[in-house]
């Protein structure tokens, strides 16, 4: 029977592992590569269904987005000028300051209606309704 030594130091020795067992941890492996890479392709499915804030002309579109609890929101400024996002609270999710293409996301766990402008100017404004 062929064996593989595996210096286990970590486990403080060494230990030997059959063909079988060989086999069962090539198998593995491939079965481990398989399902990162389906964890993968589903949080890029994921990231492209999000909805997505744009922010352009001093202007939030669209300026109602209604998702459901759980759902990532993601704003990105298409103005020449900087802007921010901030919850009308300021207690739930505040922005650096974006420049041309720079982009902000929030994760919104919990329903409810959050209103929310631009701390550089307070004109600009939107509303993110979360239901269950």
């Amino acid at each position: 029977m062929n064996e593989l030594a595996v210096d286990a130091v970590a486990l403080g020795g060494a230990y030997k592992l059959t063909s079988s067992a060989k086999g069962l941890f090539r198998n593995l492996a491939v079965v481990v590569l398989l399902l990162t890479g389906q964890c993968f392709a589903a949080a890029e499915a994921r990231a492209a269904d999000a909805p997505t804030v744009t922010i352009g002309n001093f202007t939030f579109s669209p300026q109602v987005t209604t998702i459901k609890a759980g759902t990532i929101v993601t704003w990105v400024n298409h103005d020449d000028i900087p802007h921010t996002i901030l919850d009308n609270n300021r207690k739930v999710f505040r922005s650096k300051v974006l420049d041309t293409d720079d982009k902000f996301s929030f994760t919104f766990a919990e329903p409810g209606t959050y209103e929310y402008f631009c701390g550089l100017h307070p004109h600009m404004t939107g509303q993110i309704v979360v239901t269950p």
